[in-house]
């Protein structure tokens, strides 16, 4: 099966309550819950298409809301963002969020009865992993017997040794002066000496827009230069070591049928200690890990540390968040990942064309990526961008339907939709920390007026939603079900027509993007109109389209899989297919 995820933040899954005060408590907002997916959601969320569902969110973070009565160490609140925490400033590798906890002494229990009831649904689970930083006052109630915590036996007088989990900015206090609002509280929280933050800010006086709530892990990376200490790289080079590495996880002078000693190599501690965690979660059975950042991570790490977890583990997947296109195929093939981000190609360009840039833009950015395309992951919403309906991006969720249909249609890859995209949710509320930026907030307590509507008492159905709602809702539903449910969508051969339409008087290429998809004796004709009105083409068909994909010719049969409308279409060589594009829309013609 194609992967086709939904990507979830369980904190305002199953929030309900009735009112939403900005920078609200967790008693006045409330807060969702795992309990609150419950069977018939999840039933519900796969019969929508989906076949994966990301938990955003599930790890332990830093948050204002004290839980010391439980055991856990209370944060102090000027360096947590938002009253709720940034789901990535993770306090405990090795805990459940409590906030997401009915019973919060038993929070891990609720989780692993989540992985089953996910399970029996016939969706697989994927959860982050953040490998780049953690929490400022990181400290693991729940680690298990024997792990020491992260900086516990750190040489704080060394700004950088590759066996110190952190960065020191020695003899520097913390200075947060310029974050607080208020400047009396500033000297409330004491870090001595300064941790470099998680965007590398080097630097003991960071600013609001730094991850100044961070601090960055050290994987034997010089900050300065943005290489493996030497004495690491040297070792890692070797081809006779590096087989050492595979097969035994530790590093070795010669072979070992050689008779000389075996020298064992101590890896950077960091590393072994996010393996540790890899295999913690792995074994608790979900089927994959969203890995935050990773290009921030150094990729031999991962070239070590995927092939052990994948070996003990079969079938589980990794995704990376990576931005660089330079570093995409060393992430792939040297680091092992199964799908990237395809965040500044696909995305970036999608909403170029939204905005009014050409939609013959769309045929150079698959290209340039054409050699590992089964590997990138599409979206066109999630927790880091704008929402689509904001007024920061189209201001209309219906806008971006023919980018859903390049998206989620054009190739065999995975497809990411994020929690009320499906429902136009603009991301305009002023929750709190990140005020109104087009984005639903991922630091506050808050809930979703339609997503409640969605939920419906725990109906899920669309009853509540308005007329619009209805329309994007119904809309996205059509387009995610075909990704697996036509093989020639899941599973067929890709054929671009742009190249041939260029110079074609009677297509507009600056607004519409066509393409086939080909499967046995299906084909499937996909037009996207980037437009505000209806368009008429006559599309061409080259000759070299109906050789390469082995084409039937002739009158053929046709129905758009998106309205159901039949016709009947002559085929030929060189010949054009007159259509009518809908505004906004398109036509997914199977014939």
């Amino acid at each position: 099966m194609r992967p086709v995820i939904y990507q979830t933040l369980p904190r305002l899954f199953g929030a309900s309550s009735t009112t939403n005060v900005p920078h609200g408590s967790i008693m006045q907002n409330g807060c969702g819950k795992l309990n609150d997916y419950t069977t018939k959601a999840l039933k519900q969320i796969r019969s929508l298409g989906f076949n994966y569902i990301w938990y955003t969110g599930i790890i332990e973070h830093a948050t204002k809301t004290d839980y010391s009565q439980f055991g856990i160490k209370a944060d102090n609140p000027l360096v947590v963002k938002g009253n709720a925490g940034s789901p990535y400033a993770i306090k405990d590798y090795y805990d459940i969020d409590p906030d997401l906890a009915v019973d919060v002494p038993h929070r891990m229990k609720e989780f692993e009865q989540l992985v089953g009831r996910t399970h029996r649904a016939g969706l697989k689970m994927l959860i982050d992993f953040v490998p780049n930083h953690v929490a400022r006052q990181y400290h693991s109630d729940a680690k298990p017997l024997g792990v020491s915590d992260l900086g516990e036996h750190d040489d704080t007088s060394a700004f950088f040794s590759p066996q110190n989990n952190f960065y020191y900015l020695t003899n520097q206090p913390l200075d947060i002066s310029d974050i607080v609002d208020n400047p009396e509280y500033s000297g409330r929280y004491t870090e001595m000496p300064a941790k470099v933050t998680g965007n590398d800010c080097l630097s003991a006086r960071p600013s609001r827009n730094d991850w100044y709530e961070t601090v960055k892990l050290n994987y034997g990376v010089n900050p300065y230069t943005h290489q493996l200490d030497p004495s690491i790289a040297e070792q890692l080079n070797s081809t006779v070591q590096t087989e050492g590495i595979r097969a035994y996880g530790h590093l070795t002078t010669d072979l070992p049928e050689s008779g000389t000693k075996t020298k064992m190599f101590d890896y950077p501690d960091t590393w072994n200690k996010m393996l540790d965690i890899l295999r913690f979660w792995a074994t608790k059975g979900i089927d994959g890990f969203r890995c935050d950042m990773a290009e921030m991570v150094p990729v031999e790490f991962w070239e070590w540390a995927i092939p052990q977890i994948k070996s003990e583990h079969s079938g589980i997947i990794f995704i990376a968040e990576v931005y660089n296109p330079n570093e995409y195929r060393n992430y792939i093939y040297r680091g092992h990942f199964d799908y990237l981000y395809d965040k500044v190609g696909l995305y970036d360009t999608l909403r170029h064309v939204i905005g009014g840039g050409s939609a013959s833009l769309i045929t150079q950015c698959w290209q340039s990526v054409d050699d590992i395309q089964p590997h990138m992951l599409n979206f066109l919403e999630n927790h880091d961008e704008q929402r689509i309906a904001s007024e920061f991006f189209a201001g209309d969720a219906h806008k971006a339907f023919p980018a859903l249909l390049v998206s989620a249609l054009m190739r065999t890859n995975p497809f990411m939709v994020y929690q009320g995209q499906m429902l136009g949710v603009d991301g305009m509320e002023d929750a709190g920390f990140s005020g109104s930026d087009g984005r639903t907030t991922i630091f506050d307590y808050w809930s979703i007026d339609q997503f409640k509507r969605w939920r419906n008492n725990g109906l899920y159905d669309t009853n509540k939603l308005t007329k619009s709602e209805k329309e994007i809702f119904n809309y996205y539903v059509k387009v995610i079900t075909l990704c697996n449910a036509e093989k020639a969508i899941s599973n067929g051969l890709f054929y671009d027509l742009m190249y041939a339409n260029y110079e074609n008087q009677q297509m507009d290429t600056n607004k519409l993007f066509a393409f086939i998809r080909k499967d046995g004796e299906e084909t499937i004709l996909i037009i996207a109109n980037f437009f505000d009105e209806p368009l008429k083409a006559s599309i061409r068909i080259p000759a070299h389209a109906v050789d390469f994909l082995n084409m039937r010719t002739g009158a053929r049969f046709a129905t758009d899989l998106l309205t159901g409308a039949t016709r009947t279409i002559d085929l030929y060589p060189d010949q054009s297919i007159d259509i009518i594009a809908p505004a906004n829309g398109g036509i997914v013609l199977k014939f």
